[in-house]
């Protein structure tokens, strides 16, 4: 049994930075798929970036401004968000699993969720 805590969501103004957290529980967080995902409100759940087998994937909407890096030996996977825009306003979700993808229905493990707000 995998917990996922998130921490680090809230308001920001467009152009600007957050730095989320996932911390996990459990002995074999490094041989987990982790990825976080997100879901506006009237939105699906979104794919937003995943580390698994070494190397990152990130979804089309964030490349280039969101950096995924996990730290095996603390547990914790993190989520670097640069460049914020208002369409990135959503509740974030930390996500982790055997199978890596950017697939929400591959993943088993899930926390309840940071929330962040881009104001415009």
């Amino acid at each position: 049994q995998v917990q996922l805590v998130e921490s680090g969501g809230g308001l920001v103004q467009a152009g600007g930075s957050l730095t989320l957290a996932c911390v996990a529980s459990g002995r074999t967080f490094s041989r987990y798929a982790m990825g976080w995902f997100r879901q506006a409100p009237g939105e699906e759940r979104e794919f937003v970036a995943a580390n698994y087998d070494g190397v990152t994937y990130y979804g089309d909407s964030v490349k280039g401004r969101f950096t995924i890096f996990r730290d095996n030996a603390k547990m914790r996977v993190n989520l670097q968000m640069n460049s914020l825009k208002p369409e990135d306003t959503a509740v974030y979700y930390c996500a982790g699993g055997w199978v890596g993808s950017n697939r929400s229905q591959d993943y088993r493990y899930w926390g309840r969720g940071t929330e962040v707000t881009v104001s415009s």
